[in-house]
């Protein structure tokens, strides 16, 4: 049996699946929780996908070396805020290691639950956390959205490609 055939071996190696995976544009997130102490933790996340309509779930994939790992992994709860374009700075200091990542002061408390969010977000979703499951070098964690708000539709939004951020360029009129 060759390496190529062999199941237990990878077919592509780390550095080339994230080359490719800089070819597929997602959208930019921030996701926060509070842990059990209360304090806020939060990171800029790109793997955030809808997974079911019904029941409604996202998925969130974390690194298992992330700092944000622990209190995601164990949280009862955590917001999704989809970025707009005018928000890169604090997406860029959520993604950055040792950053206070609250120190800009866009964050608000979610009444009744305290959770952070980023009230001026094109869209926040509050999930409560149904489920986390192992996947290689990062845990999935599963949410049902129990609320959600939407900011300005008319924002641009914000976006990871070919590793930095981009706004898309309205090329044809929005299908009413």
């Amino acid at each position: 049996m060759t390496g190529a055939d062999d199941p237990a071996r990878p077919a592509v190696g780390p550095q080339s699946f994230r080359d490719a995976m800089a070819q597929l544009a997602s959208p930019v997130t921030v996701v926060t929780t509070l842990d059990a102490a209360g304090r806020r933790h939060g990171f800029t996340a790109g793997s955030v996908v809808s997974v079911s309509l019904d029941p409604p779930l996202v998925m969130v994939g974390i690194a298992l070396t992330s700092s944000c790992h622990t209190a995601m992994a164990a949280a009862a709860e955590f917001c999704v805020s989809i970025l707009a374009e005018d928000q890169r700075a604090v997406a860029k200091r959520c993604a950055t290691h040792g950053a206070d990542r609250f120190a800009g002061g866009e964050f608000a408390a979610w009444d009744g639950t305290g959770v952070p969010y980023l009230p001026d977000a094109k869209v926040v979703l509050r999930c409560r956390t149904t489920d986390v499951v192992r996947a290689g070098d990062h845990d999935l964690v599963l949410g049902t959205p129990v609320e959600i708000r939407t900011g300005d539709p008319a924002k641009p939004p914000l976006l990871w490609y070919r590793r930095d951020f981009h706004t898309p360029t309205p090329t044809t009129p929005a299908l009413a």
